[in-house]
């Protein structure tokens, strides 16, 4: 999801922030924290605002986090029936 552009001079302030955040955004994707790489996005867009690939991964990060949820609602149940089951035996 970085961004890697070609530069002759120097990058601007803003440039790096961007790259900073955005690097920082794929780091974190990484390892799955989805939480953490959406916000290191939305920071990245107070640089390069309507900034297409960090609005996109806005998105993706949020589908992660919803599916993530999903499962843990899913599961946290069968464990707690699991633990029941074997305290019952």
């Amino acid at each position: 999801m970085a961004h890697h552009e070609e530069h002759t001079g120097p990058l601007t302030h803003e440039q790096l922030k961007f790259r900073e955040h955005t690097e920082r955004a794929a780091n974190f994707i990484k390892i799955d924290l989805f939480r953490s790489a959406r916000e290191e996005f939305k920071a990245a867009l107070q640089y390069r605002p309507g900034d297409e690939l960090c609005l996109k991964g806005i998105v993706e990060m949020n589908a992660n986090i919803a599916r993530d949820r999903k499962t843990v609602l899913v599961v946290v149940p069968l464990v707690i029936i699991l633990i029941v089951v074997i305290v019952l035996l």
